[in-house]
């Protein structure tokens, strides 16, 4: 058992090391555990992967991710980010605070964050070059504020979590409301305090809305904040499940931009739905591996060996919590966000459950931390996103976002401590 265990151990930090994809190390690592530690045929592999699949709550990835895709292309991050400038812009410093806000509205209808950092970060990044805020400036608030994309629901990783650990996913896209307003508030209050230190924007406000201006963009994305309150509330009612809310969200999206925006052509669908299905085998494939690799895990027992050692250190809630906060900040920032749930939540969960720790609650903390991972390098993929756009290196949109990522991380603090945040409305 331990020979296998450190074996495990020493093949995936190879891989790793190697810069062999995470999808690969981990199916990898799998593979050569049944071939050299169990008598389980080969043939069985393939068969895990798919049946690792063949779920239907993961049915909601792929049609959330063309959601977010339609929505991108059909002129609904541009009436979001027009609502918010009708709002705010007549603050200084209002672009700021309307691309904060966008990305807020944006997150609550595509649950990626990348997809979010695109939609709002092409609109706002060059309107805040143009009224003169700095390019690191804009460019690192675009990347904080995308990943909400992965807290506000509906959200891929709580999708994630909620599967790799058995919980409803239902229950957790609702208890990720109020943590995901309180990181967006926090974020709003610290680009209102730099932006009025440094005089960032215009005294005045970069846009003056009249009341029929402000009511004429509310009119134009009505549509488009209706669809979280759908979702949601579809969900929460019981009218239909998770998966159920995914189709419908593409449904809805659908119908928006085809017939009402009419900012996405029929003869663009194609490209939308290929762009969909790439990023959907993509993080379908780290999934399956992920899946095979918890498998092994379990199989060796670590996850429980892991929970009897912890246990012997007699923590206590607020001990552990602290510990599950700097590995996961860690792990964030060389992890990719689902193989890192798809890893630790099923080694931790259990812990935290002795602990009489929520499992709701202990998911929203263990998004969180994922998310601060999606602005931090090396491998935070809103840094790379965010870079290619603004035409920064990497490095210089990580040290740009590094004022916005501590205040995710007060955000953080105050959610693990105040369970109320993640528990009040299940």
């Amino acid at each position: 058992m331990m020979e296998a265990s450190l074996a495990l151990v020493v093949i995936l930090v190879a891989l790793l090391l190697g810069s062999a994809p995470i999808a690969v190390a981990l199916g990898l690592t799998s593979l050569l555990y049944f071939y050299y530690f169990t008598t389980v045929p080969l043939t069985q592999v393939p068969e895990r992967l798919f049946n690792s699949l063949n779920s239907f709550p993961l049915m909601a990835i792929p049609f959330f991710v063309l959601a977010a895709n339609i929505m991108s292309r059909g002129g609904i991050s541009k009436r979001l980010t027009d609502f918010g400038a009708s709002l705010v812009g007549h603050f200084r410093g209002g672009l700021a605070i309307t691309t904060v806000l966008a990305c807020m509205f944006f997150a609550a209808v595509s649950g990626s964050s990348p997809a979010t950092v695109v939609a709002v970060g092409a609109i706002m990044i060059p309107a805040m070059l143009k009224n003169g805020y700095p390019k690191e400036f804009s460019t690192g608030i675009v990347a904080t504020s995308g990943s909400l994309g992965i807290l506000i629901p509906p959200s891929i990783p709580l999708i994630v979590y909620g599967i790799s650990t058995e919980q409803n996913i239902g229950n957790l896209f609702v208890a990720g409301v109020l943590p995901g307003i309180v990181a967006g508030v926090l974020l709003l209050v610290m680009v209102v305090f730099v932006a009025w230190r440094r005089k960032y924007g215009l005294a005045g406000g970069e846009y003056r809305a009249t009341g029929k201006q402000r009511l004429l963009a509310f009119r134009d994305a009505i549509l488009a904040l209706l669809l979280p309150v759908v979702v949601l509330g579809g969900i929460y009612s019981g009218f239909f499940t998770p998966t159920e809310a995914s189709a419908v969200a593409v449904a809805y999206s659908l119908i928006v931009s085809l017939f009402i925006y009419k900012e996405l052509k029929f003869r663009q669908l194609w490209d939308v739905v290929i762009t969909s299905a790439r990023t959907s085998a993509m993080v379908m494939f780290i999934i399956a591996n992920g899946i095979l690799f918890t498998f092994v895990l379990a199989s060796e027992r670590i996850p429980g060996t892991v929970s009897e050692a912890i246990a012997a250190w007699d923590l206590q809630p607020w001990q552990f919590l602290i510990l599950v906060n700097i590995l996961l900040l860690f792990v964030g920032c060389v992890m990719e966000t689902s193989s890192a749930i798809l890893i630790l939540a099923p080694i931790l969960l259990p812990i935290a459950l002795e602990l009489g720790i929520d499992p709701i609650h202990f998911g929203i903390i263990v998004v969180m931390n994922l998310e601060i991972g999606m602005i931090t390098p090396p491998l935070g993929l809103n840094l790379f996103v965010a870079s290619g756009m603004s035409g920064m290196s990497v490095l210089q949109v990580a040290k740009a976002a590094l004022p916005s990522a501590l205040v995710l991380l007060l955000a953080l603090a105050i959610v693990t401590f105040v369970p109320f945040l993640s528990t009040a409305f299940i």
